[in-house]
């Protein structure tokens, strides 16, 4: 169903190795351009829900966690336009976070990478990762700060996800979109959750949901399924968009 990695060649970040490399921020997000879908915490809801359709994926036919849908093809995120600009008035925080990203190694460690296809990866121009004594620099350890408190978010949403199916909430749902031009498309393996068994818990597993304020994240879930028209629309957008200009009679 989805794409959602897009680093290219993301290395383990070396004090030594990578003394004299910067990071040039740019405003381009081509390197979002193939994902049709990204991973949200638990914690964007209240903002991702007004501008995406927030369902459910099954990774690696394992875990489940929200994701943002992008695109209704495979490769396509409709929210990147032709000048590479980010449409959606939210930004997730996993597109965010790049270059940079946590990788898990050995030992559970979790340690930071870099992706050194990144078009403002050099040793000339924009920000030092360390100073002249080869400590971090402030915007190292700003990036650092980000990514560590993402993860902290990520195993929150994790263990809701975990709930959530546990309780025999979650149900799947195919999404389909019916283009004027004659054209459907249809993206399976979405999962949502499923009001009528949600409305049938006992109180108190609905009281221990609305506790953990995971009931809200439930309730903006369903809200935000309203804008798969909206996906639908900027799909139409698209499509017309790349049509050939008819010759005229």
């Amino acid at each position: 169903m989805s794409q959602l990695g897009y680093c290219e060649k993301p290395v383990l970040l070396d004090r030594a190795t990578h003394r004299r490399m910067r990071v040039q921020p740019s405003a381009s997000f081509a390197f979002t351009r193939d994902s049709n879908c990204m991973y949200l915490a638990g914690v964007e809801f209240n903002q991702a829900c007004k501008d995406y359709a927030i369902v459910f994926a099954r990774l690696d036919q394992q875990k489940i966690m929200p994701v943002a849908l992008l695109g209704l093809r495979e490769r396509e995120n409709l929210f990147v336009d032709e000048q590479q600009r980010w449409t959606g008035g939210y930004i997730p925080a996993f597109v965010r976070r790049y270059p940079f990203v946590l990788a898990q190694l050995p030992g559970q460690a979790l340690g930071l990478c870099v992706d050194e296809a990144f078009a403002g990866w050099n040793e000339s121009v924009g920000e030092a990762l360390f100073d002249a004594q080869g400590q971090d620099t402030p915007y190292l350890r700003n990036a650092l700060d980000f990514l560590q408190r993402y993860q902290h978010e990520y195993a929150r949403t994790e263990t809701f996800c975990q709930r959530l199916e546990q309780a025999g909430l979650l149900m799947e749902m195919n999404a389909r979109a019916d283009l004027l031009d004659g054209r459907s498309f249809t993206l399976n393996g979405l999962l949502v959750v499923d009001e009528a068994k949600l409305m049938a818990l006992p109180d108190a597993q609905v009281l221990a949901l609305f506790r953990a304020g995971e009931l809200h994240l439930i309730s903006m879930h369903l809200a935000s399924l309203t804008n798969m028209q909206k996906l639908i629309d900027r799909m139409a957008v698209r499509a017309a968009a790349l049509s050939p200009v008819p010759l005229p009679p």
